[in-house]
């Protein structure tokens, strides 16, 4: 008898099946050109780079414009389509888009890939992310607001 995957109630997918198919995309995703895997398991590609502005910092705040969405394509968040920049300090988001953040300038357009461990981990986030889920974000740093 085959043993049930666990699934929050309202959540997408099952706990096994997210789990594989998040691993099977880090793993295939590693291998095309121009991604690029950090020690952390982050994985990201620069779309468009910026030699203006500075990096933020853990204690800065960002204004940024992203698509959010599982690797099976759901979309989580689009502020492009929105039209609505989202604001929020760098250390209140998931560790994955912290790590990715601080490595862009203001004006640069990243794509990160950011593992289950770096983003909503076995718990998941609500509805639309479920546990063990990999997300990809493409992020466009607007601007850093500088911290204390």
């Amino acid at each position: 008898m085959k043993k049930k995957e666990k699934k929050t109630k309202g959540q997408r997918g099952s706990q096994g099946q997210n789990r594989k198919m998040s691993e099977d995309f880090w793993y295939r995703n590693r291998q095309k050109a121009g991604v690029i895997t950090l020690p952390s398991g982050l994985q990201y590609v620069p779309v468009a780079e910026s030699s203006e502005g500075g990096c933020p910092r853990l204690e800065d705040t960002v204004v940024v414009d992203q698509r959010i969405k599982l690797v099976d394509g759901t979309v989580v968040r689009d502020t492009f389509l929105e039209r609505e920049q989202d604001t929020f300090g760098v250390s209140e988001t998931m560790e994955g888009l912290q790590e990715g953040l601080m490595l862009m300038r203001e004006g640069a357009r990243y794509r990160f890939f950011i593992p289950w461990e770096l983003a909503w981990g076995k718990s998941g986030n609500g509805k639309k992310i479920g546990p063990y889920s990999m997300l990809i974000a493409d992020v466009w740093l607007e601007r850093v607001i500088p911290g204390r």
